[in-house]
């Protein structure tokens, strides 16, 4: 316990002092009188006069000089405290500034086991930190929350509320409740097993809790009378159809004879998610006449309804509702049925008619029950599932309604669709791309062999360079294409992201122009990844070409790399990004920023809000497709107005077989000498690739032999030709380059090995599992084409 108390003011010093000088200051002015006028009579008036009224002037001023005020004491009587925290069910304890527990329930010591303060409670250090987050939040606010906290002896989680308190708000209280996950077949089981289901038993309900294969798994007293003829039987595991019987289309017990009542059932789902899990049943005699008994045994069904935690509500044959329980009011946006005549009254107009025709079909009985997707008016925006079927045996209802919230539903609906569209244009475009390279490479092999006969004064010569010039651009549209479908070659490095950012910081600010700033701030202690340095670098200049053209008028273009750990991906609380730890690359603007509506679009291929000839559409789509390749994650934020900003996270390599860090790899400088010697082997189904590297390295000094398949290729093989090099497509029909390497090195296992293909040289890698094989992306030039073939051969000699 503590206490305190205000100092009581001090009492003011007696002042007579002033009452002397007052007094001789009166004297003074008698004698000066008596001077003037000397006559004693008026003198002693006059004089007597002055006298008084300095001391009625003095007078009040000491006796306020002499009062004590006494401030109010602030003392807290912390027993008094206790015993009233005793009375509540919550666990709450009260803490002073510096965190000590002064006070708290039984119930806190009983949960807790002890008299540890709530700073201490935490299960582990992060749970720690979020309970003095709280508090530093509630000292500073005046008040906090926190839901799902691990604490020691609380449970699986607790909810913490903290407030200040106290005359000079100097302690905290806090306040503990358990979260718990609800179950509503146990809340049905102990519903139906309390008192509650014997009330329902005198009112003539019997209740029973089934699982989704049809088995008991509680029942009240007068069901199992009247199932298994004696109350105290144990329901628990028997099938409940065993217990009734279909004669003439009406349900009796087994154990019942022909003049007993024959009973209906009323079926209630405890998951809206899933009607056919387990479920309440209600059985009810169909006696006619019951009057007051059936009257009680439907408001007894009412007050079922209310307790369940799904939305149920009931009308009757003119559509009315008659009851609504809480559940579905709160889904409708209403309070209650007393407010709203008709369910399509919680509709938006659209679906009114939908509504009401539905109801009405039901309360006729011409319909099968099923699921219709409406919006509340309440709700507009999120789409609801409203199941409706036929009610009888329950008075004037006729149709009983329920509701399933599907927002999450059509949430995942929607992703899904985006995906598997996303996926059907990346195959498109990455097929689009193979065959478009295979028609590249002829067009670029073609013009090599051209200008090898065209000097540059020669009059076809700058066509030749204009027709290899545009072959090259659109090889690099073609490899955007591959990027977005994650097919493009990557030749990755393990480096670090701010060696690749400082390699092109002075093209970065030479694309911005002088409008516009670039600041760059790398963080600390960043891990090492995987990834190829060129396809980074055209992420972030695609990045920075965007931010760009989003400041006409000029801004501030900030880069910015930092480590996301294991615990702050773990709070970010993410369902894309799994726990890991990253590193994270920022770029962003101060520009005009994304509309909302477009924002869900931008890494689409093709979209591109840009005028028409100023761009392609491609480039957030390259970016995304590069950065998921790499194995990473890339989002974006804006609001208009505000900037855009947009964040990579890159995992973190850890690999013990190779060096932590590798420098970026230099430019290689293409060989001069690439004649060379020996048979090849070229399998290309592709006409005119195969005719473009057949003079190609036909030129170079190479033997070749040709096929358009693989079965071309292993009767080649057969005939006892000795082959120095095998080069092959990696796409081909019938029988494709990988099958075809592994059968020629059944019988030649040394044979060097170089493949061609417009897809990823790492997918091919892990999809192929070969050993000691190169690759040559296309399209390749004459050049790589013949260095590629000298490169494999040296390797495979050396």
């Amino acid at each position: 316990m503590a206490s305190s108390a205000l100092p009581s003011q001090p009492t003011r010093p007696r002042e007579w002092w002033k009452v002397a000088v007052v007094v001789k200051a009166a004297i003074l002015s008698v004698g000066l009188i008596w001077a003037s006028l000397a006559n004693l009579p008026i003198e002693g008036i006059l004089g007597g006069a002055a006298i008084g009224v300095a001391l009625i002037l003095v007078t009040p001023r000491l006796l306020r000089g002499r009062q004590v005020v006494a401030a109010p004491t602030n003392v807290v009587d912390w027993p008094l405290v206790a015993a009233a925290l005793d009375d509540n069910d919550s666990a709450v304890a009260i803490t002073d500034r510096r965190g000590l527990l002064v006070c708290a329930n039984r119930t806190y010591e009983h949960i807790f086991e002890g008299l540890d303060g709530p700073l201490s409670l935490g299960a582990d250090a992060g749970e720690s930190e979020r309970l003095s987050a709280i508090a530093h939040a509630a000292w500073r606010e005046g008040e906090a929350r926190g839901e799902g906290i691990g604490v020691a002896g609380g449970g699986a989680t607790t909810r913490v509320h903290v407030r200040r308190g106290g005359i000079g708000e100097d302690y905290l209280i806090w306040r503990f409740g358990r979260t718990r996950a609800r179950n509503a077949t146990a809340d049905a089981v102990a519903l139906v097993d309390s008192a509650a289901g014997g009330w329902l038993g005198h009112a003539g309900v019997m209740a029973v809790v089934v699982d989704r294969l049809g088995m008991l798994l509680a029942a009240n007293a007068v069901y199992r009378v009247r199932a298994f003829g004696d109350a105290a039987a144990d329901p628990a595991g028997q099938p409940f159809a065993d217990a009734l019987t279909n004669e003439s289309g009406q349900l009796r017990f087994v154990i019942d004879g022909e003049d007993d009542d024959a009973v209906r059932i009323i079926h209630v789902p405890l998951d809206e998610a899933d009607p056919e899990g387990d479920a309440i049943l209600l059985l009810i005699d169909e006696e006619e006449g019951a009057g007051e008994p059936r009257q009680s045994a439907t408001a007894s069904v009412y007050g079922l309804l209310a307790t369940l935690p799904l939305g149920l509500a009931l009308t009757e044959r003119d559509g009315r509702f008659l009851f609504m329980n809480a559940a579905f009011g709160q889904a409708a946006g209403v309070g209650g049925a007393d407010g709203v005549l008709f369910p399509s009254d919680l509709v938006v107009d659209e679906d009114k008619a939908t509504v009401s025709e539905a109801v009405r079909r039901f309360s006729a009985g011409r319909a099968l029950p099923g699921d219709l997707a409406v919006r509340f008016k309440a709700r507009p925006e999120e789409p609801v599932a409203l199941t409706i079927a036929g009610a009888r045996g329950l008075g004037e209802a006729s149709v009983l309604l329920s509701l399933k919230d599907n927002s999450e539903e059509s949430k995942l609906k929607r992703q899904v669709a985006q995906a598997t569209k996303m996926q059907a244009v990346g195959q498109l475009a990455g097929g689009v791309a193979h065959d478009f390279n295979n028609i590249l490479t002829a067009i670029i092999g073609h013009c090599d062999l051209m200008l090898m006969r065209h000097s540059p004064g020669d009059i076809d010569y700058d066509d030749i360079q204009q027709v290899k010039h545009n072959s090259n651009r659109a090889a690099s549209l073609t490899r955007q294409l591959l990027a977005f479908s994650r097919q493009q070659t990557l030749r990755p490095q393990v480096l670090q992201l701010p060696d690749v950012i400082s390699e092109i910081s002075h093209l970065l600010k030479r694309l911005l122009g002088e409008t516009v700033t670039l600041t760059v701030k790398h963080g600390r202690n960043l891990g090492y990844v995987r990834a190829d340095p060129g396809q980074l670098e055209q992420v972030i200049v695609n990045l920075a070409v965007n931010a760009r053209d989003a400041m006409p008028d000029g801004g501030t273009l900030s880069v910015q790399t930092y480590m996301m750990s294991a615990a702050d991906v773990r709070r970010m609380d993410s369902d894309i990004v799994p726990v890991a730890d990253y590193v994270a690359l920022s770029v962003s603007d101060t520009g005009t920023g994304i509309p909302i509506e477009i924002q869900g679009k931008i890494f689409e291929p093709f979209f591109t809000t840009k005028e028409v000839g100023k761009g392609t559409g491609l480039g957030l789509s390259t970016v995304y497709g590069i950065v998921k390749q790499t194995g990473g994650f890339i989002f974006a934020e804006s609001a208009p107005g505000q900037g855009t900003t947009f964040v990579i996270y890159l995992p973190v390599h850890q690999a013990a077989d190779q060096p932590l860090v590798q420098p970026l790899a230099p430019k290689i400088e293409p060989a001069s000498d690439l004649w060379g010697t020996g048979t090849i082997l070229l399998v290309e189904d592709d006409a005119m690739v195969r005719a473009v590297a057949e003079r190609s390295l036909s030129r170079q000094g190479y033997r070749i032999l040709t096929a358009t398949n693989g079965e071309e290729a292993l009767e080649l093989i057969g005939q006892g030709e000795e082959i120095d090099l095998l080069i092959s497509d990696v796409v081909m029909p019938t029988m494709d380059g990988p099958t075809l390497v592994r059968h020629a090195r059944a019988r030649h296992p040394d044979i060097p090995v170089l493949f061609m293909s417009g897809y990823a040289e790492e997918q091919l890698r892990r999809s192929i599992d070969i050993d000691r094989v190169n690759f040559l992306p296309k399209p390749f030039s004459v050049q790589q084409l013949a260095t590629a073939a000298k490169d494999t051969l040296a390797a495979s000699k050396g």
